[in-house]
């Protein structure tokens, strides 16, 4: 049998991994950071009032606990290249492999170069699928200022990816 606090780790502790493993990328970091984000849900969840989903409350709990780690370590750099984990898990020809990590990395170098605001906020909401309600609830912001940023932070994004002389380095599309 299951206990409760064993099925919310269950449920949740893959997609509060991948925001942190974004946010650090290094694997053993993002698993610590896991598990303290866990930890501290445990300790606060009879202070949890239902206003947001426990996915949307788990991931407001992990980036704090990630900028606390940020403040500790005084990490600067953003993101750290060449992981072995990354990659395609359907066999793709050893050009695509390259391709596709190649355009990853630019794209990733291009986030890595944006301000904080706009750096969270695409990351909530295009790879953790998080909806404006939930992302502005994550960073304590308006429903407006979330959309606003997303704004702004795709056309930083889309300054940084074509760089300086007007090339487009890889694609970025505004979903």
């Amino acid at each position: 049998m299951v206990s409760n606090v064993e099925q919310l780790y269950l449920d949740y502790s893959d997609r509060v991994y991948r925001f942190i493993y974004l946010l650090v990328r290094h694997k053993e970091t993002a698993e610590d950071l896991t598990q303290e984000t866990f930890y501290k849900a445990l300790k606060s969840y009879s202070q949890f009032n239902h206003q947001s989903t426990v996915l949307t409350w788990l991931l407001k709990i992990a980036r704090n606990v990630t900028y606390d780690h940020f403040r500790r370590k005084r990490i600067i750099q953003f993101f750290k290249w060449g992981n072995e984990n990354d990659g395609d898990t359907k066999n793709p020809s050893p050009e695509s492999s390259a391709e596709k990590s190649e355009d990853l990395a630019q794209l990733y170098e291009a986030l890595s170069r944006l301000k904080e605001d706009y750096r969270d906020v695409l990351i909530l909401r295009k790879v953790n699928e998080c909806s404006i309600k939930e992302t502005a609830y994550i960073l304590g912001w308006t429903e407006a200022k979330v959309k606003s940023k997303m704004t702004r932070g795709f056309e930083a994004l889309r300054q940084e990816f074509y760089g300086k002389d007007g090339v487009m380095n890889g694609s970025i599309k505004r979903v």
